[in-house]
């Protein structure tokens, strides 16, 4: 017996490897050193830093990754993948570096992986970082034929004295919404069980959603949000606190930016909530407070500014097409959220 028999192809594994140089390559940044295929990734820290301070996150796509299956279109979910960590790393005021994967598969699949790199090295160009590594791990009778996991790690850079950790959020200050893109790349177990319940197909178009289908609304990749905040700083935006709005929503995201002895109230009516969100209460019976502990409600990333330059920051991002509103303020307290419905 060899390899092959145990159901691990080691051939198809190398040419897939030669598949996608060409779509890492496209990310490099000028920091990354060596060629590609080594054991590990080297990158050279950016200079002009005084003292440099590394931020790192790592996160997955959950199970979006169904629907991809389903719908056998793999070319967004990289997106989604790289997005949930370099906005985790953003929050703190850091430019993303570079990103690594880790791809596991029961059977090595180039055509449907290849979509998958694809994806992933576009959430890199979006983002400013390199994909600077990955591993591909064919795990035969672990993972279901045809389906396959993905993981992500950011590494990013930021200025010890520019660290944003909501230290510095006062009382009074304003908070501001990102608008997300849907529904990003939290909560699909409970969307996955109300299109079970409901014996809904992806390809149906309910009337609210206009004429995209189910499944076209859902797969659309988390909104990466790098490019115009760290604009926005470097163009001397005071931002005091980034809270980026994954799982557990706005109640368990948003106080994480902010420091002792502060609270958020929020207001539900200040922005519009996409129609997939109502769709999903509906069809599924989910309350209000199910809802927003659940899904972004269409509030991807938060930023906490000071009142007086509220205006400023909302021309900001609307000039540059990115939907922002006023959407709550910090008040005293101990890190609750206040004002959301029951």
């Amino acid at each position: 017996m060899d390899y092959r028999d145990a159901g691990v192809d080691v051939e198809a594994g190398r040419a897939f490897v030669d598949r996608i140089r060409t779509m890492v390559q496209s990310t490099h940044r000028p920091e990354v050193l060596g060629g590609f295929g080594g054991f590990s990734g080297c990158f050279q820290l950016p200079a002009g830093y005084r003292e440099p301070v590394l931020v790192s996150g790592t996160d997955g796509a959950g199970t979006k990754l169904k629907l991809a299956g389903i719908l056998n279109r793999h070319d967004t979910v990289g997106i989604d993948l790289v997005a949930m960590s370099v906005n985790d790393v953003l929050t703190s005021g850091a430019e993303p570096l570079f990103f690594l994967d880790y791809l596991a598969t029961s059977k090595l699949d180039s055509e449907q992986l290849a979509e998958v790199v694809a994806g992933i090295a576009e959430g890199c160009r979006q983002a400013g970082c390199a994909l600077l590594g990955g591993e591909t791990a064919e795990m035969p009778g672990f993972y279901q034929v045809g389906e396959y996991d993905l993981a992500g790690f950011c590494v990013g850079i930021v200025e010890k004295s520019q660290i944003i950790d909501g230290s510095k959020v006062e009382i009074g200050d304003v908070a501001i919404g990102l608008a997300s893109s849907g529904v990003h790349s939290n909560g699909f177990s409970l969307v996955r069980k109300i299109i079970s319940d409901r014996q809904l197909s992806l390809d149906f178009s309910p009337e609210i959603l206009s004429s995209q289908s189910l499944g076209e609304i859902l797969l659309a990749p988390t909104r990466i949000y790098v490019k115009p905040v760290l604009e926005a700083l470097r163009a001397g935006i005071d931002i005091r606190g980034m809270a980026h709005i994954t799982g557990g929503g706005l109640p368990e995201n948003l106080p994480r930016c902010l420091g002792t002895g502060r609270s958020i109230k929020i207001d539900p009516h200040s922005w519009t909530i996409p129609p997939i969100f109502s769709w999903l209460a509906e069809m599924g019976e989910v309350s209000s407070t199910a809802m927003f502990n659940t899904f972004n409600m269409g509030i991807g990333f938060v930023l906490l500014v000071a009142s007086d330059r509220a205006q400023k920051t909302l021309d900001w991002f609307n000039d540059r097409g990115l939907k922002a509103d006023v959407i709550g303020e910090a008040i005293a307290g101990s890190g609750e959220l206040i004002g959301l419905p029951e």
